[in-house]
């Protein structure tokens, strides 16, 4: 069925009202609806467009200026990005010094030619990749305005993310390619410049048409409303595709509710798709070869298991498509689609469509600001694709999180680790932010699991998703929903491991005699506090936990299905750097005890975590 999700403009910014209005309480967040007609050279990589933007200011704010991203204009030499590139210690490899060496026709541009608000000509200069624009007449809050804007740009050779021509031949990868409106929220402006890292957008509608050569066929975000008339397998079941007499086409899409609009372009695409029951149209677009015909067959069935597996654990997919689509430098993320480079082996292959999917919870559908919370996106991201690898491609026998637990480890004991409160762009190196972004994000959540028990997370993350999809939820916000689902105090935590780059290490001092009990004395090495699973193990192979809560956690976690029973719990104060536990049983009995043998506590060092112990019994 070919979706139809088009309705009058006046009606969808009434439910663009109702919907921030219905947000969280001291929330709002700005309303956008854009209207493009855009136009492919494909000889001259060039194209020209036209959009009419109708923004509506659920701020309490006052505006007075307001500013477009112009992405395509990062890769001119001596762009910020250009100059980033090759003056940082650890260059991208996929950029370095490419962008220096682009020619004229390799460049890529995007430069605004007229803009009216409400008809009027307004004030604007082109600074690099933002478009800085001064209003004659404010945008009163709760007001509407209109902007038209006519726009031309070029495509560049391929370099990061978008372009054309990329590494295995793909045409067009059209990503951050049109002027798109920069956030505003409740901390002001976000209009970064285009560095290199990820993005932040306003949710709103698209409406979008691209006229192009007709041999090309297209994918991307949102809906295709002109199915029948495009052909290339996107039309209904029996319809006979009536052949176009002129040199284009003209595809329109409708994408609802999202904050970024991709597409992709190859005449040398295969298109194919499997309706999923009870969930999306899933679209493959990609260049058939020995390299990629066997790969993407299977890479179906591993996309939908996925998006079930999404779907029941973290929330259900919301759109009625989603497009996995060879092009880009890598993997990437957009809404309702991904670009990836496809000449993989399955493991590669799955791995990077599962990773760019989950984004479509987080990214896409939270909305988290990628830009000045990369780990927030990135660390859910990295840990569910552990998570649904694991249950889709191929059973880990060991710590589904080991991987993402080592990688951190490394960054925490190599000198560069900087908070991950630090802007993606501003990392002093790009391995430290790729590290902290994406694995110890990683880690901060599979802790949470820890600290609050795993029912308690598995409740929580669906009360995450119903309570702030669509409405661009901070880590703060994510850490409220954890303290709410579980009762417990968590703010020393976010302060801890976010705010700050402390670490943990916690150790068994000693286990000892005390009549007929046993003493076990355990000490913080580290200067970050947690709460501790010590597991006792006995000489006849059962086990028994004892549970020491922080004190400032104020309340104790359940206990866990497959842990071992709790027999104590005892609060600790973060300020005491030692602490003695008491066991009722003679030190005869025990065999061991252990820190966390689940290994989901973040500990640096843990050599000191587990003391066997060696009585000598005496012989009857």
């Amino acid at each position: 069925m070919i979706k139809k999700f088009w309705m009058p403009v006046w009606v969808i910014v009434l439910t663009g009202l109702f919907t921030a209005a219905s947000a969280q309480a001291d929330r709002w967040q700005q309303k956008v609806i854009y209207e493009m007609d855009v136009t492919m050279d494909v000889v001259k990589n060039q194209y020209k467009g036209t959009q009419k933007l109708h923004y509506t200011n659920n701020s309490p704010d006052t505006l007075e200026r307001v500013f477009y991203h112009l992405f395509n204009n990062a890769f001119q030499p001596n762009s910020m990005m250009d100059v980033r590139s090759r003056t940082i210690a650890d260059p991208d490899r996929r950029v370095g010094e490419r962008i220096k060496n682009l020619g004229p026709d390799e460049i890529g541009s995007l430069e605004i030619t007229t803009l009216k608000m409400n008809g009027k000509p307004v004030r604007f200069e082109h600074v690099e990749t933002i478009l800085e624009v001064d209003l004659l007449d404010p945008i009163l809050p709760g007001s509407t305005v209109i902007f038209d804007m006519d726009f031309e740009g070029q495509a560049p050779l391929q370099v990061r993310r978008s372009g054309r021509d990329n590494a295995e031949g793909i045409r067009y990868s059209m990503a951050q390619w049109y002027p798109k409106m920069a956030a505003y929220d409740r901390r002001g402006w976000h209009a970064n410049p285009y560095i290199g890292r990820e993005f932040y957008g306003n949710f709103g509608d698209f409406d979008v048409k691209i006229t192009i050569d007709k041999t090309y066929i297209l994918g991307g975000t949102g809906y295709l409303q002109n199915a029948n008339e495009i052909g290339y397998g996107y039309e209904d079941k029996g319809v006979k595709v009536k052949p176009v007499s002129g040199a284009t086409h003209t595809w329109h899409f409708i994408a609802p509710n999202v904050h970024d609009f991709v597409w992709a372009a190859d005449p040398k695409y295969t298109h194919e798709k499997v309706q999923m029951e009870n969930g999306p149209m899933v679209h493959f677009l990609y260049v058939k070869s020995e390299k990629t015909e066997e790969n993407w067959s299977k890479l179906k069935g591993y996309t939908t298991a996925a998006i079930q597996y999404m779907s029941e654990h973290s929330g259900k997919y919301p759109y009625d498509q989603y497009s996995v689509i060879q092009g880009g430098d890598g993997g990437m993320e957009y809404p309702m689609a991904t670009l990836i480079t496809g000449n993989r082996n399955l493991r590669s292959l799955v791995g990077v469509t599962v990773h760019e999917l989950i984004h479509s919870w987080y990214y896409g559908v939270l909305g988290f600001n990628e830009s000045s919370e990369p780990w927030l996106d990135e660390g859910f991201t990295t840990w569910g694709t552990s998570v649904v690898m694991d249950a889709v491609f191929e059973k880990d026998p060991g710590f589904v999180q080991e991987g993402n637990y080592r990688s951190y480890f490394r960054l925490a004991k190599s000198g560069n680790e900087e908070p991950l409160t630090t802007h993606g762009d501003h990392y002093n190196l790009n391995s430290a932010y790729g590290a902290a972004t994406y694995t110890k994000g990683a880690v901060f959540i599979e802790q949470m699991t820890y600290l609050i028990g795993k029912e308690n997370f598995d409740k929580a993350m669906l009360r995450l998703w119903n309570e702030w999809k669509f409405k661009h939820p901070t880590g703060i916000d994510v850490v409220r929903v954890m303290e709410k689902e579980s009762g417990l105090e968590l703010d020393w935590f976010y302060d801890y491991f976010i705010g700050s780059t402390k670490t943990i290490d916690y150790g068994v001092k000693a286990v000892e005699a005390d009549g007929n009990n046993t003493k076990i004395t355990l000490e913080r090495i580290g200067l970050m506090p947690m709460p501790l699973d010590v597991v006792v193990t006995y000489q006849d192979g059962s086990q028994e936990m004892v549970y020491m809560p922080l004190v400032i956690q104020r309340g104790s976690k359940p206990e866990e299905a497959g842990k071992p029973k709790r027999i104590l719990t005892q609060r600790w104060p973060w300020t005491d750097y030692s602490t003695e536990v008491s066991i009722g049983r003679p030190i005869s009995d025990i065999k061991s005890v252990e820190i966390d043998p689940s290994m989901r506590l973040a500990d640096i060092n843990r050599e000191n975590n587990k003391q066997e112990v060696s009585v000598d019994i005496p012989k009857k």
